[in-house]
Formats: structure tokens, sequence, C-alpha cells
């Protein structure tokens, strides 16, 4: 089985084909996500951690395109992006905007540490329906093979409460 993390960042996974535009992470290739430099169908996972917000909205349906075909007949792409809507609940609740500005923004400390779109369930659903994925569903980071990975499809507010805290991380797979 031959598996793809897209934007490793701290995370990097052993056994693994881990991609990441910026040199200064450690990685095995450094390429950008919407070019990546594989034979159509090379693999049975490609996983994504917080890195699709990232893309200028207006190419959101290429990326998932483009990693669409990086999968094998039957192949996983596993998504985490912040949860527009954990944002809106928190903020409802807390009335406190602070801890959603990273969710909402990004960083901000260089160029592309920005985000570009916002995603819920129902919009991350009809654009993965869009580029041809089926059997799309939420996934929970503990029953993974890389829960031990502390990566941002961990994310709660309040920080690190993974007990009591809200999950801030829309976690969601489908099949090709």
């Amino acid at each position: 089985m031959r598996k793809l993390q897209i934007g490793p960042g701290k995370a990097y996974f052993p056994g693994w084909d881990n991609v990441d535009i910026f040199s200064n992470v450690r990685a095995d290739l450094y390429a950008s996500a919407l070019a990546l430099p594989y034979e159509p169908e090379t693999f049975d996972l490609l996983y994504s951690s917080h890195v699709l917000e990232h893309i200028n909205r207006n190419m959101t349906v290429a990326a998932l395109s483009h990693w669409h075909s990086l999968l094998r007949k039957g192949g996983v792409l596993r998504l985490a992006v912040p949860s527009f809507s954990a944002v809106v609940e928190y903020y409802n609740k807390e009335k406190d905007l602070v801890p959603l500005l990273g969710l909402l923004f990004g960083g901000q400390r260089f160029i592309l540490d920005s985000h570009c779109c916002v995603f819920d369930e129902m919009f991350l659903t009809k654009l993965l329906k869009q580029v041809g994925f089926t059997e799309i569903r939420k996934w929970d980071w503990r029953k993974t093979e890389h829960a031990q990975f502390d990566d941002y499809s961990q994310a709660y507010l309040p920080h690190m409460d993974k007990e009591e805290g809200l999950l801030m991380s829309l976690n969601m797979e489908a099949v090709k």
C-alpha cells in the first residue's frame, strides 16, 4: 500500500511519501500541492491536513481533481481542514474571536501562510462529489494509522483539550 502525505509540516510520517512546498520542513520531495510529480493512480491513500484552505478558492477544484487522479481505483483521500461550522459554534458560545483568527485566516507569518477558503461538511462534500469521489464521510483521528502524530486534524479549543474541548478540524475522507 503506497501512501502520500501532502504538507507534513512538523508531522513527517515514516513509510509514507511526504511532500511539502517548504524546504525548511522534513519531506521526501518538495513540490506544489497543485503539481505533484507522480504518475496517475500511484497511491492507495492520500492525506492532507490543513493544506487545502491555503489554496486559492478558485483552484480548490483543480487541486482536488489532481489529487483524485493520483489515487488508484478504490483509493482514499483523507482531508482535514479548519471547520467553519466549529468556528461559528465556538464564537456563538464564547463570543471571543481571537482564538479563531488562525483558523479563519492562517498564521500570516509569510505569504503562503494565509487561508483562502473556508469549508463546512456540505460544501466540502459538494466539491469532492464534483471531482468524482464517492463514499464521503467524516473520519476520527483516533482511529487512523497516523493518530500518534499530533497534526491539525487534532486541533481543539481550548487548545489541546482533546477530552472536553471542541474539535476545530473538519476531518473528511472520500473514495475514488
